[in-house]
């Protein structure tokens, strides 16, 4: 009995011990959750995690806007949460950050930190370094020896300053050398790609330079370390001597082992699998346990395991997705935070200090900007891309306060100086997307292959005159303006066959006209641009970085391409990784850059009365809210967006900023008829997009399968009492409305006066009489047999869309495949309340989808599509230089 007792005893003692451990902090006992607890800090740490989030997310939904990278708000974060601003307030400090729980934040932190090091890691493409190795070392230690030598000047006045005679000054200097010769390369990839300058001659060498300088950076902190860590100089080459050799084993048959085990699993095809996932994790906290033991700081080996993991089959994305989010959402902001908790900005209460910040900064910014700038104006650069090198280089950021909080840790900084640096880095990373905006805006930049705007095609016979597709037309008619260079628009399969539909309508077959040399026949050339989604994650900006491998790779480009092949058409192909508000931006300057005559963008068209088809937008370019707040409070600019309405906005965007004339291809998906003879109908109610749309009729119907009908449409006599008040036309969701005595205008037109719309009468006249007086004898033999596939018709009605639909509908009893190519702009004579007629006829919502598609189609798109006449739809929009020379 004795052992009887004495376990229920024992029993009982662990249960009064478990309900009195369970009470501790209880919200039902009326206890502040919030109290520190050494046996469940747990609490306390998602307490300081949600507060750190919040944070960084509220001040990055502000920095975004001004394009500002999002290590910006989370450096800011740290600061405001720490000492300098949060800290001020009675209790805080105390009472979220207690002293005592910041060994468990800062344990997180720094698995946090390796996980992050291993992803730049990951980054490092020793690729890029090849491709540009002269270039990139000439930049990367010009980048490094002068800032360097600045450095280890301005170390000796702010040793004797403000640093404690007890540190060794040699290793302060070393210290501050290194923290002026570094450049951030994650802030440096983020900026190159929000910025679109990865595809330019400065994005290149930028990028490997960048690749090259965080290497030599990372080496000399991995030697400041083991020196400040040994008891003496010998035990100190022996550190770095050891770390040397260990990054030579890992670097080599480490690495080969980790490429035939990723090939071994098929990780290198289908991503990694759980096994090699294992494997890597193991590598990996092995390493940093390595490193972290010889005297070397434990972010060196997670570095190190980065750098070896194969970049096959993108090995290396995949793994950074499977850690990104959670890294960049929690592990970083926690670890700027502690940096936050050490940086007080309320020590800077004087003059000298004041003085010194502004010293250390002038020179850190002018060392790099310095150096880069004239090495690479020794490379044969421009000294406007000479310049953006140099600012961009001067960019710091996360890795200089890894930097900084080595040097605090070991002793070395006090913190005060390393208060100074923070601001330092904060502020140089803050000014470099300004400068670079300012000193190499997008008009200016050259990437390599553009085709400039006089490698189109223009006469070879010296004597002739260059002379525009609206001249040559006009001046002579056997120079018809045929669009032979087209972009195209790729972001979905969904899209593919209306494209490819449309491609193969635009090459007619080959150019017999005897009038034009043999040595001028026309080439048709096919610049596809496939457009990427840019998110926050690090994953989307390895995309970008590696444009050159994903475009060999690509399924949709891929199949554009052997199209091409089949079709014996070149086709030349892009990849543009972009945020989603800059792809309209990103079209326009791809068509500029190619020197496209003519830009074919696919919409699928609603599928229900009710509402628009939500598959229209592509997983690779649904714009995704970055920032949760944006969806919260609304002020995304995509917040609460269907499908539909985003890929509008692309379109309307495109339409709006594109100087190249551009084409919609609505897709009905109805293939009925695509690869046999098809009939065109062209409404012609004048306005340089008809213009431009019976161009082109004109230039289908050289194909023999094709025949037109164009009908020069007017609105008939009504009443003076029967016309309705203009109605405003709406230039974007927020734009400002644009009103006109005449009626609705397009939302790239100017508003237009008397004289103006004069002068479109004439010229929409003389476009009309170009091919209805034109005689036989005066044009070639292609343009003749084009003609002779059309058939020119007037049409006077006061409804004349609804007219337009009876005939449409008349031709699909004829012919097995009509399509409707018509002009996207709204018309001197509004038609608002016809087209909303149709709508209603047609069982289509006065708002919703009828709305949507009126805004991208115009109003005889939007007539003709809604009643679902036509197999497929062409709407096209004249370039904003063709509509300013009218």
């Amino acid at each position: 009995m004795p052992e009887f007792a004495e376990a229920t005893i024992h029993l009982f003692g662990r249960l009064a011990k478990r309900a009195q451990v369970q009470g501790q902090g209880g919200l039902l006992n009326g206890e502040d959750p919030t109290d520190y607890n050494t046996s469940d800090p747990l609490r306390i740490w998602i307490v300081q995690v949600g507060i750190i989030i919040m944070m960084t997310q509220l001040l990055s939904l502000g920095l975004r806007k001004i394009k500002q990278p999002r290590v910006i708000s989370e450096i800011l974060g740290g600061i405001l949460l720490g000492p300098t601003a949060f800290g001020r307030i009675p209790g805080f400090t105390d009472h979220i950050f207690p002293a005592a729980s910041i060994p468990y934040l800062t344990l997180v932190a720094n698995i946090g930190l390796c996980l992050f090091l291993f992803i730049v890691g990951l980054e490092i493409d020793a690729s890029i370094i090849r491709r540009n190795a002269r270039l990139s070392v000439v930049v990367s230690l010009a980048g490094i020896l002068l800032p360097f030598g600045i450095g280890a000047a301005i170390s000796n006045p702010l040793y004797k300053q403000f640093i404690d005679p007890s540190v060794h000054y040699p290793y302060f200097m070393l210290f501050v050398g290194v923290t002026y010769s570094i450049t951030a390369f994650p802030v440096l990839c983020r900026i190159l790609t929000e910025l679109q300058l990865l595809d330019t001659t400065v994005g290149l060498i930028v990028l490997s330079a960048g690749v090259a300088n965080d290497v030599v950076a990372w080496t000399l902190l991995a030697l400041s370390v083991s020196l400040v860590n040994a008891t003496s100089g010998l035990t100190a080459l022996w550190t770095f001597l050891v770390c040397v050799a260990y990054a030579l084993i890992l670097l080599f048959p480490v690495k080969r082992v980790m490429l035939w085990l990723a090939r071994k699993t098929g990780s290198t095809v289908n991503g990694p699998t759980m096994f090699y996932m294992t494997v890597v994790m193991i590598i990996l906290w092995a390493s940093s346990f390595f490193t972290d033991i010889v005297g070397v700081n434990a972010i060196f080996g997670a570095f190190l395991v980065g750098v070896i993991i194969p970049r096959e089959g993108g090995l290396a994305i995949a793994l950074t997705e499977k850690l990104e989010d959670m890294v960049a959402i929690i592990f970083l902001p926690l670890y700027f935070t502690l940096s936050g908790l050490k940086t007080d900005l309320g020590l800077l209460n004087d003059g000298p200090a004041w003085g010194f910040m502004f010293v250390l900064a002038t020179l850190d910014f002018t060392g790099k900007f310095t150096s880069c700038t004239l090495s690479s104006r020794c490379l044969g650069f421009s000294w406007r891309e000479s310049s953006t090198v140099g600012g961009l280089m001067s960019c710091k950021g996360l890795v200089e306060l890894i930097v900084l909080n080595v040097g605090l840790s070991a002793g070395i900084l006090n913190e005060r100086v390393f208060s100074m640096f923070v601001l330092d880095a904060l502020i140089l990373t803050f000014l470099t997307t300004p400068i670079v905006n300012l000193l190499y805006p997008p008009e200016r930049r050259t990437r390599p292959g553009d085709v400039q705007a006089t490698e189109t095609e223009t006469p070879s016979d010296e004597d002739a005159k260059v002379v525009d597709d609206d001249q040559a037309s006009l001046v002579a008619p056997n120079r018809h303006p045929f669009r032979r260079r087209f972009a195209v628009v790729l972001d979905t399969f969904e899209h593919m066959p209306g494209i490819m539909a449309l491609t193969r309508l635009a090459l007619p077959p080959a150019y017999d006209d005897s009038n034009v040399p043999s040595t001028r026949q026309p080439e048709y050339h096919i610049d596809a641009l496939r457009l990427i989604e840019l998110s926050q994650r690090t994953s989307a900006v390895m995309r970008s970085s590696v444009a050159e491998k994903l475009i060999s790779t690509d399924p949709l480009l891929s199949v554009l391409k052997m199209f091409g092949e089949e079709s014996d058409i070149p086709v030349s192909t892009s990849l543009a990784v972009v945020p989603y508000d800059e792809m309209a931006a990103s079209v326009a300057d791809h068509a500029r850059r190619k020197a496209s005559q003519l830009v074919l963008i696919p919409w699928l068209a609603p599928t229900s009365a009710g509402g628009a088809a939500d598959h229209d937008t592509p997983p690779a370019t649904k714009a995704e809210s970055s920032n949760p707040f944006e969806t919260l409070f609304g002020s995304g600019s995509n917040a609460s967006k269907s499908a539909a309405a985003l890929r509008s906005q692309f379109i309307r965007g495109v339409l709006s900023q594109s100087k190249t004339d551009v084409a919609i291809f609505v897709d009905t998906g109805d293939r009925a008829g695509t690869r046999g003879p098809q009939h065109i109908l062209c409404p012609f109610f004048g306005g340089p997009d008809d213009r431009l749309a019976l161009d082109f009729v004109v230039q289908l119907c050289a194909n023999p399968r094709i025949s037109a009908t164009i009908v020069k449409a007017t609105v008939g006599p009504v009443k003076i009492a029967e016309l309705q008040k203009p109605t405003e036309a709406v230039l974007s969701d927020e734009g400002l409305p644009v009103t006109s005595i005449i009626g609705l205008q397009d939302s790239i037109y100017p508003h237009q006066n008397t004289e103006l719309r004069l002068q479109s009468d004439t010229a929409d006249n003389v476009a009309w009489a170009r091919y209805t007086g034109m005689e036989k004898s005066a044009v070639g033999t292609q343009l003749q047999a084009a003609l002779s596939r059309i058939t020119f018709e007037e049409l006077t009605t006061p409804v004349p869309l609804q007219a337009l639909i009876q005939r449409v509908h008349g031709f699909r009893e004829v012919h097995r495949r009509v399509l409707v190519i018509t002009g996207r702009s709204r018309h001197t004579t509004t038609r608002y309340e016809e087209v909303k007629m149709v709508a209603e006829k047609y069982g289509y919502a006065s708002g919703g989808s009828f709305e949507l598609v009126r805004k991208t189609v115009g109003d005889v798109g939007c007539a003709l599509l809604v009643s679902g006449a036509p197999n497929a739809m062409m709407v096209m929009q004249a370039g904003v230089t063709s509509v300013s020379e009218v």
